[in-house]
């Protein structure tokens, strides 16, 4: 028997702040809150031009990928059996001021503050990544 290590897919994900300092959330079809973002596809640049494209594509907004978020590497199981590599970086809002508009991929958006992420129906890997970025910010 040959051995075939696991292979999982990649999604980079971005926490945008806004003008207001709200961070940018997207409802999923599992009526998740999550991460503008999605996966490494071939021919990508990198992972932050990936983020970039991801969140103009999403949400309209502009922006310039920083840096990898303390904790924002984890595995997510959102379906039994099926894993993805989670990667997040903090970036830095070009168009602050613009409202952000939903794209088909999803079913409503919000800007929250940071006190109303923990109260939301989001992952924890996402929870700790918005409040290391609001952190990183703030210091």
């Amino acid at each position: 028997m040959i051995y075939r290590p696991p292979t999982w897919p990649v999604s980079v994900k971005a926490v945008a702040i806004g003008s207001r300092q709200r961070v940018l959330l997207l409802k999923n079809e599992r009526q998740e809150w999550e991460l503008p973002g999605g996966r490494l596809e071939v021919g990508d640049d990198s992972p932050e031009t990936t983020v970039e494209r991801e969140l103009f594509e999403e949400a309209g907004w502009e922006v310039k990928t920083g840096p990898l978020i303390d904790g924002g590497v984890w595995i997510y199981e959102p379906i039994p059996g099926r894993r993805v590599l989670i990667v997040t970086y903090g970036c830095i809002v070009l168009t602050p001021y613009q409202a952000p508009v939903i794209s088909h991929e999803h079913k409503e958006i919000g800007l929250f503050t940071a006190e109303e992420v923990p109260g939301l129906n989001m992952p924890d890997g996402y929870k700790r990544a918005v409040a290391a970025w609001y952190g990183q910010r703030h210091s």
